[in-house]
């Protein structure tokens, strides 16, 4: 690990360490003076929806949809559909150089501006839904979009009260680390 981790230098080292898969499992949250002395009364709010967590298909935490069988028809392939990658201004800088070095023109990083505090806040972990439902009604439908963990509760609401539900495209939740959004990535390649 990289000494202070928490103070976004060392947090952006470890993603980029794992992203390129250079450890074999996710680092995670790491203590440190902010989780110290400024966690708040509910501590599953400050990490957020952590891997193994399922959302359904109604945004129900926990809840994974059934499967429905339905007939299929083939016809001519389309395209693959676009992935952007959806978070922080602050976390687009360290992620906008990785995707890049991927060479691949259909994977796209978004970065949400933080209008709730004000416009100066450009963390990930304090993105709203309402900021990104401003960002992602700019984006086409049908795209596929990685959304992380870390601005999720426990009970997958974002600090503004909005649910995943309640964004104005299907998004997927990945973990907050570089392992999950590789994996994600090479699963839409």
């Amino acid at each position: 690990g990289f000494p202070m981790h928490e103070d976004g230098i060392g947090m952006a080292r470890t993603f980029e360490r794992e992203f390129h898969g250079e450890t074999a499992e996710a680092t995670g949250v790491r203590s440190g003076f902010f989780a110290a002395v400024d966690l708040p009364a509910n501590p599953a709010a400050y990490t957020g929806l952590r891997s193994g967590s399922m959302v359904g298909d109604h945004g129900d935490v926990g809840a994974v949809d059934e499967p429905v069988a339905q007939p299929v028809s083939l016809s001519a392939r389309r395209a693959r559909p676009r992935v952007g990658v959806l978070t922080g201004t602050f976390g687009a800088r360290v992620i906008e150089p990785l995707i890049g070095e991927l060479g691949r023109d259909d994977v796209r990083v978004l970065p949400v501006t933080n209008e709730f505090f004000g416009g100066n806040t450009g963390v990930t972990g304090l993105m709203t839904g309402d900021d990104l439902t401003r960002t992602l009604a700019g984006e086409p439908a049908g795209d596929r979009y990685l959304l992380p963990d870390v601005c999720l509760s426990e009970d997958g609401r974002f600090l503004d009260g909005l649910t995943v539900a309640d964004l104005p495209r299907p998004v997927e939740i990945v973990p907050t680390d570089g392992i999950a959004l590789r994996r994600a990535l090479e699963r839409a390649a």
